[in-house]
């Protein structure tokens, strides 16, 4: 069997996590200390949050969509496949050589969705993003993290508060969207997003080729 090889280690900023960057043939791996964040065997579930998360879209030909969190890209180039020329994508990502392996490393698991000139990547925490926002995007999809309880970085819990709801709401155009994967369902969370004036919707998605592999969802909020 052909053993992994790590291509590059880097501490999240802030955080004190480690991500690590592996590879074994044709197989990518990211871990955050020795927990399995992502695959490239594996990314169904993120295309499905780009499908699921621009359903709703009013006009997808002219749209400036927020994307937190970028990984290996996967999300990046669902959502440009469902939009317009005119339209424009915001990439939060927290941790710089995560976009300097998309670039590189990684960039062609994706098919190169950073050379899009579409594309703006912001080296920032997306919840400082969200701060700054005010009626700035027409869809914010989240994949930055596991779900409420954080597996990378402690502070993401922010954006799964009533706290980061709110700013989303507030960054959101009218009509706009909030999208979030997670590795599992929690209901303590959409009793909170409701709380929040969204209505939302919990739709269950795979981890392969949208039948197999491991079960997760889709948190579809929208006002």
């Amino acid at each position: 069997m052909i053993p992994w090889e790590i291509l590059a280690r880097v501490k999240v900023p802030g955080g004190g996590e480690e991500l690590s960057l592996h590879r074994r043939g044709h197989e990518y791996q990211i871990k955050v200390d020795k927990s399995l964040l992502m695959s490239n065997l594996a990314h169904a579930s993120e295309e499905s949050l780009a499908k699921i998360g621009l359903s709703r879209l009013v006009n997808a030909k002219k749209s400036t969509v927020l994307i937190g969190g970028l990984g290996m890209g996967f999300t990046l180039a669902a959502v440009l496949s469902r939009l317009g020329p005119e339209s424009s994508v915001h990439v939060a990502e927290l941790v710089p050589a995560v976009v300097e392996w998309n670039r590189g490393l990684i960039s062609h698991l994706a098919g190169h969705p950073l050379r899009d000139p579409r594309v703006k990547v912001l080296e920032a925490d997306v919840a400082l993003v969200l701060k700054n926002a005010r009626g700035a995007y027409d869809a914010i999809l989240q994949d930055v993290d596991n779900g409420p309880r954080g597996l990378t970085v402690k502070s993401n819990d922010w954006l799964y508060s009533e706290a980061g709801l709110l700013a989303a709401a507030s960054a959101l155009r009218p009509h706009g969207v909030l999208a979030f994967w997670a590795d599992k369902p929690d209901k303590k969370f959409l009793k909170l997003v409701r709380k929040t004036g969204f209505e939302v919707k919990e739709v269950p998605v795979r981890g392969r080729d949208g039948h197999r592999g491991a079960h997760h969802v889709v948190w579809l909020a929208f006002l």
